[in-house]
């Protein structure tokens, strides 16, 4: 992880799936557990859900504010 994947976390939108077009921050919990669950898919956006997974599941999603202002 780096600082540039926790600025993607807050500009990247989700390219497919129920949640398609919402920016991975904003991505519910549940929808990140699953993922959790069932396997992360290959890839930038796989590693950017399992660190989003982490944030969320940690409690740690206010961290992120400071850079949704910046997006």
């Amino acid at each position: 992880m780096n600082a540039d994947d926790l600025e993607r976390l807050v500009s990247l939108e989700m390219p497919f799936g129920k949640y398609k077009g919402r920016v991975i921050a904003d991505l519910p919990g549940n929808y990140l557990t699953w993922f959790a669950r069932e396997g992360f898919p290959a890839g930038e956006i796989g590693r950017l859900l399992a660190l989003m997974h982490e944030i969320d599941h940690n409690g740690l999603k206010a961290l992120l504010n400071p850079l949704r202002n910046r997006a």
